[in-house]
């Protein structure tokens, strides 16, 4: 049986660097006809479980405005362009924390919603990180390093302490990956 919906016609209501609102008319495979759906664009994001060379597991704190809260999370943040996922990871690593990485294991790509937005994010496990340089944010990020053992992470994924659900299924592979669950 073919789920999939035929689309029938799209236009904008909206167009921004960050996001795009567009508005879908679609035929569903029995015929009836979705007038008017809503889809958020958004760039396709990447972050990463970073392991420095002693072992511990960086994370920023950051406010994030729409949420309206302190949001603890790995290191991350949008793919530029064609740049490629890793490319980027690469690049946010050094913009936000300083450390360099140079050994990524890809750990999953995910949907937020793939109801309402087409964005994906890539989450890899980053090893070996090195301090090389100070952070170097762009114009409106403010956020704080820290560093966790596995095990805090780990306990802290299991009392619901990290907010941002695609954060946490990044981090729940990567502490499957190292063997902490």
């Amino acid at each position: 049986m073919d789920l999939t919906w035929k689309l029938l016609s799209s236009h904008y209501i909206h167009k921004g660097p960050w996001a795009t609102l567009r508005i879908d008319k679609c035929e569903m495979p029995d015929g009836r006809i979705v007038d008017d759906y809503y889809v958020l664009e958004y760039s396709n994001w990447v972050n990463g479980v970073a392991i420095t060379e002693d072992n511990k597991v960086l994370m920023v704190k950051q406010y994030r405005h729409a949420a309206g809260i302190i949001s603890l999370e790995p290191p991350g943040g949008v793919i530029d362009g064609d740049e490629k996922p890793e490319e980027a990871l690469r690049r946010e690593l050094l913009e936000e924390t300083g450390y360099q990485f140079d050994n990524f294991e890809h750990l999953c790509t995910v949907y937020g919603n793939p109801a309402t937005a087409n964005n994906q994010t890539f989450t890899y496990l980053a090893k070996g990180g090195k301090k090389v340089k100070d952070q170097s944010l762009d114009a409106h990020e403010e956020l704080i390093v820290e560093e966790y053992t596995i095990a805090e992470v780990k306990q802290l994924l299991l009392e619901n302490k990290i907010a941002q659900a695609m954060h946490c299924t990044g981090l729940f592979y990567g502490m499957v990956k190292l063997g902490a669950l």
